[in-house]
């Protein structure tokens, strides 16, 4: 993907699997919401291919990539809330554009939605009347509205204080539960990215540095990953771009070369909330991540071997013998 002669990314190649949720972490400026817009056909590649359903969203005809689109809900970084609209027409906005519904039957799923996230008795207020966060859950709800398939949101943290951060994660995990969407989330911020995700990735320098089972990144002894992880100033990640060799090098002589991070404890996973069914992706995820072990660097297995150790019946994991296709 190239906007005149400045590259944003290239050779980027990746499934999402199906209802599970994932993270794209990446400094600022690599091309993560143009990754977010390329997904649902708002930007296009100038080479490549991004299968929906068999749909490219690159080359299709145009009413298949209209009807494609019908499958995502899309929470923009700042909400994109209409300043004159109420929130409820803020909400009840797609459904009015595309489809033929009743407006009793309209009020009855925007009223749903509102109450999902949490913003009931807000719903005649104008976005300009509330904090920033609710405009979040505001915008988050108009994603939801028409039933989407795959929920992609673009920095849902920015601009909330960690209190409302933790309230966000916990929404998102009990939206998976609810609805059993792919949902892909680009974030900066650790915490979303260490507690919410069953699936990382990361961008930098114009490609995708990794993608998979979160444990993967986590554990992962890529410079540019643990830099970021950590939030360190030593590392590949400037203030404006990348490092050149010789300011890594002088970093590696001012620390005589030996790495001061402390080992990464991979936290648990939320659960959703009390009263809600477990998550679906949760079984299908640990089948898909078991049949791949054996490709997974050896902190990653490590991990996930404890990871679903600790969990509650748990089957017994065994590893394949190395070079066992079985």
């Amino acid at each position: 993907m190239s906007f005149g002669k400045q590259n944003i990314w290239q050779d980027v190649t990746l499934t999402l699997p199906a209802g599970e949720v994932s993270v794209m972490l990446g400094p600022s400026g690599t091309g993560k919401t143009v990754f977010l817009k390329s997904l649902i056909g708002l930007l296009k590649p100038q080479r490549g291919r991004v299968l929906i359903d068999g749909v490219d969203m690159v080359s299709s005809p145009e009413r298949d990539i209209y009807e494609t689109r019908k499958l995502f809900g899309l929470m923009f970084q700042d909400g994109a809330l209409f300043g004159s609209m109420t929130l409820f027409d803020n909400i009840a906005f797609p459904l009015r554009e595309h489809t033929r519904k009743r407006e009793s039957e309209i009020r009855r799923i925007v009223m749903e939605r509102i109450e999902l996230v949490g913003l009931l008795g807000a719903e005649g207020k104008l976005p300009g009347e509330i904090s920033g966060g609710m405009r979040k859950r505001a915008g988050l709800a108009r994603a939801l509205v028409l039933d989407p398939q795959i929920v992609l949101c673009d920095e849902p943290d920015s601009g909330l204080d960690p209190v409302r951060t933790a309230y966000l994660s916990q929404l998102l995990i009990d939206l998976n539960a609810r609805i059993d969407a792919t949902m892909l989330i680009v974030t900066h911020n650790l915490d979303i990215a260490a507690t919410v995700p069953d699936n990382m990735g990361m961008f930098f320098r114009g490609g995708l540095v990794t993608f998979g089972p979160r444990e993967v990144l986590l554990t992962s002894d890529e410079p540019v990953v643990t830099q970021f992880l950590a939030g360190r100033r030593e590392g590949p990640i400037g203030m404006s771009e990348e490092k050149d060799a010789a300011t890594l090098a002088a970093e590696a002589d001012s620390a005589g070369g030996v790495r001061t991070d402390a080992p990464r404890v991979i936290v648990p996973q939320l659960e959703p909330s009390p009263g809600l069914p477990p998550r679906a992706a949760v079984a299908r995820r640990r089948e898909r991540v078991l049949g791949m072990l054996d490709r997974l660097p050896p902190a990653a297995r490590a991990a996930i071997q404890d990871t679903y150790a600790r969990t509650a019946g748990a089957p017994t994991l065994r590893m394949p013998a190395t070079g066992s296709g079985s």
